[in-house]
């Protein structure tokens, strides 16, 4: 008991600060031991006493799946990226046309959860890069969105991620990635203030060179259609 008191004053030390440990997803090796059914089974359980324990009436029509749902949204849905088996199959084709100017691939929809409350992070990545002899399928940039943005997150490792898939897999490091992003646990609870986004940026290569970063915010806020 002591040993929580401490632990939980260390917590409201911390407040509502965002912090990173890695920019790898903290998780455990056994983490896959057991099946996504059995899974849901606990996580529906879990899920059903905290609503017991808010003293909500579980036998009432409108709640007597939510627990079963939520297992089920968390481990088939906005967690699946957490499963190595659901990343992404990449696909690189020759750059036939010596394209070797920037693409970008700009307001890319991102949803992901804050690994702090539990709240949705809500916003959009940008991400240009400049081939070296390959080229990506535009939607293959959205799947790796997707796929690092469907775990328990914090915007700056998320951030990372992309970028470090994305420079591994063009084998460039001409990439850049911007996140533009809401978080429901800044503007629904706490300050409660909806009027801020929070913004993060990796880059390497080209576009270490601030003209190159330049050009990329120009033609991003260009409107091009």
């Amino acid at each position: 008991m002591k040993y929580d008191k401490i632990f939980e004053e260390q917590l409201d030390l911390i407040g509502d600060d965002h912090l990173s440990s890695s920019a790898k997803t903290p998780i455990r090796d056994d983490a896959f031991d057991i099946s996504d059914l059995e899974k849901i089974k606990l996580i529906k359980k879990d899920v059903y006493n905290i609503l017991e324990t808010l003293g909500m009436d579980l036998t009432d029509d409108s709640l007597k799946g939510t627990a079963y749902r939520v297992a089920k949204m968390y481990v088939n849905e906005i967690f699946g990226g957490l499963d190595p088996r659901n990343k992404p199959k990449i696909s690189l084709f020759e750059n036939k046309y010596n394209y070797n100017k920037m693409l970008i691939e700009k307001n890319i929809n991102l949803n992901t959860t804050c690994e702090h409350h539990f709240l949705p992070i809500i916003g959009i990545a940008h991400i240009a890069y400049i081939s070296s002899g390959k080229v990506i399928g535009l939607s293959k940039l959205n799947r790796i969105v997707k796929y690092y943005s469907d775990r328990p997150q914090v915007q700056e490792r998320l951030t990372t991620q992309i970028y470090n898939e994305l420079i591994a897999v063009l084998d460039t490091e001409n990439v850049m990635v911007v996140i533009d992003a809401k978080h429901l646990c800044v503007t629904s609870r706490g300050i409660k203030d909806d009027s801020c986004s929070t913004i993060t940026e990796m880059y390497g290569g080209d576009f270490n060179v601030y003209n190159k970063r330049n050009e990329f915010y120009k033609l991003l806020n260009a409107g091009i259609k």
